[in-house]
């Protein structure tokens, strides 16, 4: 390897072999960017990678890997097969989809560990690799509304991420939250974001059940409903709002029929994770974005049929 991020050791895989982080199995020099290319003597087969059991970089913060890390990205596409780091877990093995794989070590100027990694490659035939079965399918070749049952029983982001990019999931949820204009919508802009609703776990949230007449109340709205965007899913799925209820006394006044409507109605702007299959390749589009919702700020009651004036 060398030094320089911009540049990457090639080396031609025929049979099999190696590659580890400087002094395995002990403590890595600190500040080091090492680039391997691995590219197979044929083009019609894949690259094969096992991690050594021996496996320990600097530990992740909130649960990603910032500081040290091994990297495994497939030239082909760009995909960033994985990112790790830590000692709790030794990494899954990762197959390329061509015949070129790429791996990248990372280690800032603090705390350097022991073991480092040790990576050992092979040659797999593409032919007798084992098909995945539709009980393993990955959840973005799920059907969208079976997929859209399986995320709203997720409580927080995180755990939604992992189970979407169970290789990849610190990636993406650092993409997600990077800053950028293209992230910063209307509720940025015109600073009316509903506070708060990043933090709730809906499933402790219960509706407050008011004894009194005609008010807004919250309600639990399903925003693919609300919205009507049966090719996305949402989460959270479900957002409370501020809607019209409960009961009218203007019943006694000779009314047919009495409704509570609302006389005073705002949008307020969530910021929820919107989920989109992508179009012609196998995959799902992950973005924040800002959904207006109507709430209802007062309500009246409403005579239908008033026969009385």
């Amino acid at each position: 390897g060398v030094q320089a991020p911009q540049h990457e050791r090639i080396i031609t895989v025929s049979t099999n072999g190696s590659i580890h982080s400087p002094k395995f199995p002990h403590t890595y020099p600190r500040n080091m960017v090492l680039v391997w290319r691995l590219v197979a003597a044929e083009e019609n087969v894949w690259i094969q990678l096992t991690f050594d059991e021996r496996f320990g970089l600097e530990e992740p913060e909130d649960d990603i890997c910032k500081y040290d890390f091994v990297e495994v990205e497939d030239p082909s596409d760009g995909t960033i097969l994985g990112r790790w780091c830590g000692s709790g877990t030794v990494p899954g093995k990762q197959i390329s989809k061509g015949n070129q794989i790429r791996i990248r070590f990372v280690s800032d100027e603090y705390f350097p560990s022991e073991p480092g990694f040790c990576i050992h490659y092979n040659i797999v035939m593409p032919q007798v690799t084992e098909a995945v079965s539709p009980s393993v399918l990955p959840p973005s070749a799920l059907p969208l509304d079976q997929l859209n049952n399986a995320v709203t029983a997720f409580s927080t982001l995180e755990d939604l991420i992992r189970y979407l990019e169970p290789d990849r999931w610190q990636l993406d949820l650092e993409d997600l939250y990077r800053p950028g204009w293209q992230l910063l919508g209307k509720a940025f802009v015109f600073g009316r974001k509903s506070r708060g609703h990043a933090v709730v776990d809906l499933n402790l949230l219960k509706e407050e059940v008011r004894l009194y007449s005609c008010t807004p109340r919250n309600f639990s709205v399903s925003i693919r409903e609300e919205l009507k965007r049966t090719d996305t899913i949402f989460w959270p799925g479900c957002l409370l709002v501020k809607r019209c209820g409960g009961n009218c006394a203007c019943c006694l006044h000779n009314c047919n029929e009495c409704q509570c409507v609302p006389s005073k109605v705002t949008k307020k702007y969530h910021e929820v994770l919107q989920l989109r299959p992508k179009i012609g390749v196998r995959g799902l589009h992950k973005s924040l974005t800002d959904v207006a919702l109507e709430h209802h700020e007062e309500c009246d009651c409403v005579c239908r049929g008033n026969t009385g004036g």
